[in-house]
């Protein structure tokens, strides 16, 4: 009998499944997409030319349709002549391609395993197309879950490509590739060089944008609030607060003065103990957004984190499919959860009917919700899995059980105090059952407070009278997992796209996160702020919404998918062009004049410039001809750490601001020179407020300004980039810099990069460089951050390397840092090899070892001058 050929996207999930279908079937891995759209432009036939002796109206018609097929080449796809495309193998996939090739020959029949979700089916199109599409006979297989019954299942039940959702999948990146390169060029001419605008990346960042705008514009106002702590005739001391309506006017110094004094001169009694019954229900079993909100607020995961680890679980056979937005469960699921609870929990956290969570009207990829494959799996079972994976495991793992568990029963239970026209109040809650909280704690269950015995009438004594000063606070800067309830809101992207849009609008520069919160930059303003003018239709929320339903709609098979297109094309044609024009388009990045004159020339004045890699001056002079042009530009540093852990810190930062003498709009702030600070209206360059402000200042937390290069012995300056504040040695035939931690701290020295050409890459076609870090010795891809493998080495792989890593460690205080590794086992007693990891409260190297990629028990330390290898129990 022939074999036959599977094909998965990745190497883990290959190796999972392979072991369920015996030794029929080649299994083997695309790493990923093997097809995409031109990267750059096809090199066109014959170059085209422009005859001389024509009218010049004619070289203008006949330069625009030059222009146009060059753009055509270089997009790889044609919007003019029925979205034709040119789909080409990924250079760095030619090899894997061969290899499916080679793995193809003698089998009578090729299985597409690829996800079930529309990336998933675009990358088994890809593979039937590149492969032959008539070369052999293929089918799809789709499943949820890697367990062995699911995969039975599928492969006895093989179905055909999805074309219509392969057409939804080709919509979409289109569009991606059009608006990306037909509106990227005019951001370069209109605003700075370096940026791009995307389809979906554009909304979110509009949503980031006003954000900041309405923190920027806040003005905090001042109010009290007023609390007290009362002595029971118990002892007990009971915290009273005062009760304030949301209509409520702020509480005033003098009012609450007034409320102190009665409260000193009258007889505190209780005027009214409430007690109500309260009932919790569990929240659904976790779709795509809710668990990386989850993941973020819990255990202080990043939405890209999430995804990868999620990835690991389901490829590991752990998890159902990470990406879906249907909270739905199959009955054999919801019966396991059941059983489970049942068994360990016992019958009184069963309840009478299964929970049933249906998909909302908009749910676009109907699969079931993100849960363990086995109910009986608990967290603390799962042997040989990361620390960081254990505890996703958990988390997904808590709210598949809790949902299947009853509700949590409370007694609920508020005293009111009379003082004249005002109450005060304590409240309380104590458990009457705990229900699904017995599995599943909710960040609001903090520990419930437990009134003491009191009755109506009871006389209260005084212990404390507090009269605190607050101020009003602006509305709460978004962190990632908020972000993504508010694009899941607004219906702009799909579960499969919230951590590729997060991580494209950072490394486009318009925002940064700090203190896991996100800060628009002046460039992202800027950026969003034309785009709103020109191209109102693509920034729109409900547009943008709409044509993410339609896309939908053709992934149903509902609406051509050209059509959908074509539509879209013409409305962004026209608005591009308006936006082109040079008198009435779109508003250009206008420097803001100052009276700051230039250091250098001593003639011109200086301006405000806003670039792709921050704020600085430069010169005015600039744009004269001849001697009088002046290049000067001075960098300018922020005066301002990103300070915003809560609200409260944001609110005291504005109060701290400067406000705009022309919009009052609160002003950011940069350091010109130890002297001069310079305040610039946040909504810059559309207000052109600034201010200089004289004194003596410093950058927060660093009292240099100077340090000596570790390399040349120069002196190294504070400066400031795209990334942040870092120091670069004057010396300019040696460049070195060293980045500034916030603690105003420079970075430790590490040891430089060691090339080791001779050891390729696992996922991608590059070789590994050796890195030193604050988190110990790791291996990355060379050409990062083009490819961003990285892994921890092995000893085996590091052990020859003496000599180059004494020559990398030649600038350290440490010389020898890393030499004792090179006397490292290579292998455990049991054979296994040993992975050098890093331990960073004690900042040491220790080895673990691995079997089949997963850790063993081995482990061993060096100490007092040798390697000691331990076997955990």
């Amino acid at each position: 009998m022939a074999k036959s050929l599977v094909i998965v996207e990745s190497p883990a999930k290959a190796k999972t499944i392979s072991k369920y279908l015996g030794k029929d079937y080649i299994v083997e891995s695309s790493v990923g997409h093997i097809r995409d759209l031109p990267k750059k432009a096809s090199p066109a036939s014959k170059r085209a030319s422009i005859p001389k002796d024509i009218s010049l109206e004619e070289k203008q018609k006949l330069k625009a349709v030059n222009d146009r097929n060059r753009l055509i080449r270089r997009m790889g796809i044609d919007p003019d002549n029925g979205w034709t495309a040119d789909w080409q193998i990924i250079p760095e996939k030619e090899k894997v391609i061969k290899s499916l090739r080679k793995a193809a020959k003698g089998v009578d029949h090729i299985y597409l395993a690829t996800d079930l979700d529309r990336e998933g089916e675009a990358i088994a199109w890809h593979l039937k197309e590149a492969l032959g599409p008539e070369k052999y006979n293929y089918s799809r297989v789709r499943f949820n879950q890697i367990t062995k019954s699911a995969i039975i299942d599928s492969f006895a039940d093989p179905k055909e490509i999805d074309l219509d959702l392969v057409k939804a999948y080709r919509a979409r990146r289109f569009l991606d590739k059009v608006i990306g390169f037909e509106l990227s060029p005019l951001l370069w001419k209109k605003i700075a060089r370096g940026l791009s605008a995307g389809r979906v990346q554009s909304v979110a960042l509009r949503v980031l944008d006003e954000r900041e705008r309405l923190i920027q514009e806040f003005i905090p106002e001042e109010y009290w609030e007023v609390s007290m702590k009362l002595r029971s005739s118990d002892k007990n001391i009971i915290p009273f607060a005062l009760n304030r309506k949301k209509s409520d006017p702020l509480l005033q110094k003098d009012e609450a003065k007034k409320i102190k004094s009665l409260i000193e001169s009258t007889e505190l009694k209780i005027s009214e103990i409430v007690k109500k019954p309260v009932k919790i229900k569990p929240k659904a079993p976790f779709i795509t957004s809710t668990l990386q909100q989850a993941a973020s607020t819990k255990l202080s995961f990043n939405v890209k984190r999430t995804m990868r680890v999620a990835q690991k679980l389901y490829e590991g056979g752990h998890i159902t499919y990470m990406r879906t937005d249907a909270p739905s469960l199959s009955k054999e699921s919801i019966q396991d959860a059941r059983n489970y609870i049942s068994d360990k929990l016992g019958e009184n956290y069963l309840t009478n009917a299964p929970r049933i969570y249906s998909s909302t009207e908009n749910a676009q990829e109907a699969h079931e919700a993100i849960r363990p494959t086995n109910a009986f799996m608990h967290p603390d079972d799962l042997i040989g899995s990361s620390e960081e994976e254990r505890r996703l495991y958990s988390l997904i793992w808590q709210q598949y059980i809790s949902c299947q568990m009853p509700d949590a029963e409370y007694l609920s239970t508020s005293v009111k105090v009379a003082v004249g026209d005002y109450y005060f109040s304590a409240k309380g809650r104590e458990v009457v059952f705990d229900g699904y909280t017995k599995v599943s704690k909710n960040n609001t269950d903090a520990e419930d407070d437990i009134l003491p015995v009191m009755h109506e009438g009871e006389d209260l004594v005084l212990e404390e009278l507090n009269l605190d000063q607050k101020f009003t606070k602006p509305p709460a800067r978004f962190s990632e997992a908020a972000l993504v309830k508010e694009l899941e809101k607004k219906g702009i992207g799909r579960p499969s796209t919230y951590a590729n849009i997060i991580s494209t609008i950072q490394d486009r520069g318009y925002v940064e996160i700090q203190n896991r919160r996100f800060f628009v930059k002046k460039i992202g303003h800027i950026v969003t702020e034309r785009l709103i003018e020109s191209f109102d239709d693509i920034m729109n929320y409900d547009f943008t919404a709409n044509l993410e339903n339609n896309l939908d709609q053709v992934a149903s098979g509902n609406l051509n998918w050209k059509n959908v297109l074509d539509d879209f094309y013409k409305a962004f044609q026209d608005d591009l062009a308006s936006a082109s024009i040079d008198d009435g388009g779109m508003r250009t990045n206008k420097p803001t004049a100052t009276d700051i004159i230039c250091p250098d020339c001593s003639k011109s004045k200086m301006v405000i410039r806003n670039s792709s890699n921050g704020v600085f001056l430069g010169c005015s002079g600039y744009d004269n001809e001849g001697d009088d042009k002046c290049k000067k530009t001075v960098n300018l540093i922020s005066g301002d750490e990103a300070i915003s852990v809560d609200d409260k810190e944001e609110a005291e930062n504005l109060l701290i601001k400067k406000r705009c003498s022309k919009c009052e709009t609160s002003m950011d702030n940069y350091l010109i020179d130890e002297h001069r600070k310079l305040h610039v209206c946040a909504k810059s360059p559309d207000c052109d407020g600034y201010e200089v402000e004289d004194g003596l200042f410093k950058i927060k937390g660093y009292d240099g300004p100077v340090l000596e290069c570790h390399k040349c012995g120069s002196e190294m300056q504070l400066k400031t980039g795209r990334f942040g504040k870092y120091f670069g040695c004057l010396n300019d035939n040696c460049g070195t810099t060293r980045a500034l931690q916030r603690n105003g701290e420079p970075k430790p020295l590490t040891m430089e990069p060691i090339s080791m050409p001779d050891l390729a890459c696992i996922k991608c076609e590059d070789h590994y460089l050796l890195r030193d870090s604050m988190k110990g010795l790791f291996l990355a891809a060379s050409k990062y951050p083009k490819n961003r493998e990285t892994r921890a080495p092995k000893v085996s792989e590091i052990n020859h390397l003496t000599s180059e890593i004494n020559e990398a460690c030649r600038f350290l205080p440490e010389k020898d840092k890393h030499a004792y590794l090179m006397s490292a086992p290579e292998k455990d007693r049991d054979g296994n090899a040993y992975v050098i990891r890093y331990n960073k409260s004690e900042d040491v190297h220790y080895l673990a070892s691995e079997k089949d990629g997963k850790k063993t028990k081995w482990t061993a330390i060096y100490n007092n001058g040798e390697w000691a290898q331990n076997l955990k129990s």
